[in-house]
């Protein structure tokens, strides 16, 4: 099992001017206005913490938790059932009064294969005003305003399917080390809306965490928001890495991740 690893971030340089990346049709190789930076950083065995990482203080859980689903490829089955599943999971873990799984995408480290690849760059899917125009995609305007004066959690839930992870593992910085400037309000342009992300700045005092050999019996929780202002982990942001050694002759990562929205009073 791999333990402390020197892992390349790719991190957005802030030039103070709103970035963007055009999604488009292009996939997995968006056009993005912006430069990146590649830093090395010291990436650290979560596993072999003697505290072990929680959402609540560093952004991110990994839990114990084999699926009852037969198959990944069928979107009526992850939508049915999984949904459900992933609910009940993060319900039961924060305690929140409603949970509403609301997407889902599949990765994989191959190229040749038709399915998304890995995103290579250090960010964080949600931001407050992202998460306010999911709430009210989901809930409807009347409904969103109650919503969004209580606590709301974006929570994703990634698993591993097929293999044990061996290519493109996550890692994901502990949210305590995380400064307000190094987020940057990314927009997302797709051919039919405006989304928006942060994007990270490079900031020395980041801690990066990784779990290595992930199973598919296994998940990670992230913390995408949190509305809290009580010191509760509020983001997590996070990137795939290239493991430091020769991946020839293992299979490629293949994950899930499914979106979530957390209510607390609904």
């Amino acid at each position: 099992m791999l333990d402390n690893v020197i892992g390349k971030v790719s991190y957005i340089v802030d030039d103070a001017v709103k970035p963007a990346i055009h999604i488009g049709e292009a996939g997995d190789n968006p056009a993005r206005t912006a430069d990146y930076i590649t830093r090395p950083v010291p990436i650290f065995n979560a596993r072999a913490l003697a505290e072990t990482p929680s959402l609540d203080r560093a952004g991110f859980a990994l839990l114990k938790h084999p699926t009852s689903v037969r198959d990944f490829s069928d979107s009526d089955e992850i939508e049915s059932h999984y949904f459900a599943e992933t609910a009940s999971l993060v319900k039961e873990l924060t305690g929140a009064e409603v949970v509403i799984p609301f997407d889902h995408t599949t990765r994989i480290d191959d190229e040749r294969d038709g399915l998304r690849r890995p995103a290579r760059h250090a960010h964080n899917d949600y931001t407050p005003k992202s998460v306010a125009q999911r709430t009210i995609d989901l809930l409807g305007e009347a409904r969103a305003a109650k919503a969004l004066e209580g606590r709301i959690a974006q929570i994703n839930v990634w698993r591993p399917l097929e293999n044990v992870v061996q290519t493109s593992p996550l890692a994901l910085v502990d949210a305590r080390t995380v400064a307000p400037k190094d987020l940057v309000a990314t927009d997302l342009v797709y051919t039919d809306r405006v989304g928006e992300i942060f994007s990270l700045a490079y900031n020395p005092g980041h801690r990066w965490f990784h779990f290595p050999e992930m199973t598919p019996d296994e998940v990670l929780l992230i913390k995408g928001y949190d509305s809290a202002d009580d010191g509760t982990a509020k983001y997590s942001p996070h990137t795939a890495f290239e493991l430091p050694r020769s991946a020839e002759g293992v299979p490629p990562r293949k994950s899930i991740e499914i979106r979530t929205m957390a209510f607390f009073d609904l």
